[in-house]
C-alpha cells in the first residue's frame, strides 16, 4: 500500500507566530479608524440659541463655528429666518476670525435670507467657538420664530482638497413679545389678539382716560417707529379705521396732562384678506385623468399663503355614483391623504386651504373609479379596454378618421375599378375594330 507523501514545507504554527500575527490584525483594524488628528465633523451655532425681546427692538445672533478639532480655512454661511417676524438691521456687527472675505455679506428682508463667504489663510483656525460674524436683527411681529442654517451652507477643511467636514447645524429659537404700554392701555374688540391675524381690514381701538388727561394724540403706520405728533385728537377713547391694506399696521397713542405730553403706547393689528394661492389637486395612481383605477387614491396637494402663513386643509368628499349626490362635510386633512375605499363610479373631491386669517382657497377635481379586473368597461368619461382607458372624445376622434380612412379606401378602389372598366371598354373596342379590320382585308384579298 502506497503511503501519502508528506509536505516538507509546511511547519506548525508556534505561538510567537500566533501573537505576530495577532497584533498584524490589532493593526489592520487600528488603522481603519479615524485618527485622533483628524479630529469629529464641524458644527455652526447661534449665539443666543434662545431668547426674548421686544417688538420694535433690536438685538444680537452671534453665528459660531466649532471646527471638532480640525484646521479649516473656509466657511460658507447661508441663514434662513422668517421676514414676516424679523428684519435684519446690521448683518455684519462685531468682530470676526473670518481674515479675507470672498463675498460681501449680502441679505434680503423680503427672502428672509443671509449670506457669508470667507476664509482665513493656511493653516486656518482650529477653535471651539470661532466667531463667524454677528447679526443685528429687528423684532417686527409678535409670536415664536427661528432662525437656521440652510443645507447649502459649508465649513472646508484646510487639506488642498476643501472638503466639506460640516456635520451638525445648530438652530435658534426666540419669543418676540409685545413690549408693556407706556401711555394709555390700549383695547381693540375688532382684533382683540396682538399674536393673530384677522382679515377684517376695520379695526377698532379703545383707550383708557386717567384722571386730569385734556389731550389724546394718536396715529396708524406701517412703520413702528412713527410716532403721534404733539397735536391734540380730541378727548375721545374710541376710533376706527376702515379699508386698511394687507400688513402689519401699529396704532400709537399717547395723553396729555395739562402741557405735558406722556409716554407712548402701541398697538399692534396683523391684517391679512387675501385668500392662499391657487393649487392643483394630484390623484395617485391615475389611468388617464380624471379616471382613478383605484378604489382609495391618494391625493397630493400644496399652496402658499404671502401674509398670515398656511394654517391647515380640509377635504370634502361628493359621492356622485347616484341619482343624487351625496355630499359630505369637510374634515381637516394633510397631504399626502389616502381617500376611504370609494364605490365605482364618479367623486368629486374639494380641498379647502386656510391660511391663518381665516382665509381659504379651494380646489375641486372629479374623478371616476373603474374595475381594473374587468378588460371592457364602459365608464361615464369613456371605455376600458385591457387597461388602456380611451376617454369618449378621442375614441370619437379615433372613429372620425376609421371612417375617414373608410371612405378614402372607398373612393380609391371606386377610382381604381371605374379606371379599370374604362381600360376594358377601350380594348374591347379596340380589339373590335382590329377584327373588322381584319374581315375588311380578307374581302379584298378573296376579291383578287
Amino acid at each position: 500500500m502506497t503511503k501519502p507523501l508528506k509536505n516538507t514545507n509546511i511547519r506548525p504554527i508556534g505561538t510567537k507566530y500566533k501573537l505576530l500575527v495577532l497584533i498584524s490584525f490589532i493593526l489592520v483594524c487600528i488603522s481603519g479608524l479615524p485618527s485622533v488628528a483628524e479630529g469629529a465633523g464641524a458644527s455652526l451655532y447661534f449665539s443666543p440659541g434662545s431668547g426674548t425681546f421686544f417688538i420694535g427692538s433690536t438685538f444680537d445672533i452671534s453665528i459660531f463655528i466649532n471646527t471638532g478639532g480640525n484646521n479649516v480655512n473656509a466657511v460658507k454661511v447661508d441663514l434662513k429666518f422668517d421676514p414676516k417676524k424679523l428684519q435684519i438691521a446690521s448683518p455684519t456687527a462685531g468682530k470676526s476670525f473670518i481674515a479675507v472675505w470672498v463675498a460681501q455679506p449680502a441679505y434680503s428682508n423680503i427672502e428672509g435670507t443671509a449670506s457669508f463667504q470667507g476664509g482665513a489663510p493656511s493653516p486656518g483656525i482650529n477653535t471651539s467657538s470661532g466667531l463667524v460674524s454677528t447679526i443685528t436683527f429687528r423684532a417686527i411681529s409678535p409670536g415664536e420664530t427661528s432662525i437656521y442654517f440652510a443645507d447649502s451652507s459649508k465649513v472646508l477643511l484646510d487639506d488642498g482638497k476643501g472638503t466639506d467636514i460640516l456635520t451638525s447645524l445648530g438652530k435658534g429659537a426666540y419669543t418676540l413679545t409685545i413690549p408693556p404700554p407706556e401711555g394709555p392701555k390700549i383695547f381693540s374688540h375688532t382684533h382683540p389678539d396682538q399674536n393673530k391675524w384677522y382679515k377684517n381690514n376695520t379695526p377698532n381701538f379703545s383707550w383708557e382716560k386717567a384722571e386730569m388727561v385734556n389731550a389724546f394724540s394718536y396715529n396708524m403706520s406701517r412703520n413702528y417707529y412713527d410716532e403721534p405728533d404733539n397735536v391734540s385728537e380730541g378727548e375721545h377713547s374710541s376710533i376706527s379705521f376702515a379699508d386698511l391694506e394687507d400688513g402689519i399696521w401699529y396704532f400709537s397713542i399717547k395723553a396729555r396732562q395739562g402741557e405735558l405730553w406722556g409716554g407712548i403706547s402701541r398697538y399692534i393689528v396683523q391684517i391679512d384678506k387675501s385668500a392662499p394661492a391657487s393649487f392643483e389637486l394630484v390623484f395617485d395612481p391615475v389611468l388617464r385623468s380624471p379616471v382613478s383605477v383605484s378604489k382609495e387614491p391618494i391625493i397630493r396637494f400644496i399652496t402658499t399663503d404671502a401674509l398670515s402663513g398656511l394654517e391647515h386643509y380640509t377635504l370634502k368628499h361628493i359621492d356622485l355614483t347616484g341619482k343624487e349626490k351625496k355630499e359630505g362635510f369637510f374634515v381637516e386633512v394633510s397631504s399626502p391623504y389616502r381617500m376611504p375605499e370609494l364605490a365605482l363610479g364618479e367623486h368629486e373631491i374639494i380641498i379647502r386651504a386656510f391660511d391663518a386669517a381665516g382665509n381659504y382657497q379651494d380646489s375641486a377635481e372629479k374623478i371616476e373609479v373603474i374595475p381594473t379586473e374587468q378588460l371592457f368597461y364602459v365608464s361615464k368619461n369613456g371605455i376600458n379596454i385591457f387597461s388602456i382607458f380611451i376617454s369618449w372624445w378621442k375614441l370619437i376622434l379615433i372613429l372620425i378618421i376609421i371612417l375617414i380612412l373608410i371612405l378614402i379606401c372607398t373612393f380609391l378602389w371606386w377610382r381604381k375599378n371605374k379606371r379599370l372598366e374604362r381600360t376594358k371598354k377601350y380594348l374591347i373596342g379596340v380589339k373590335g375594330e382590329a377584327e373588322k379590320n381584319r374581315e375588311e382585308i380578307k374581302r379584298k384579298l378573296n376579291g383578287i
